[in-house]
């Protein structure tokens, strides 16, 4: 007697989720480095 099993998908439905939220925190983490270097930019420059 055979058994009915699911096709397996082609691809995991959740890998372009995953994909885009490691976007999104390297962009974050750009973003805060960004501010920290204009940060201490500014209170290199800031005028005594």
């Amino acid at each position: 007697m055979t058994t009915h099993r699911a096709p397996k998908p082609l691809a995991d439905p959740d890998r372009h989720v995953e994909r885009a939220v490691n976007a999104a925190l390297v962009l974050a983490v750009l973003a805060g480095l960004g501010w920290i270097v204009g940060m201490i930019y500014t209170l290199v420059e800031w005028p005594v």
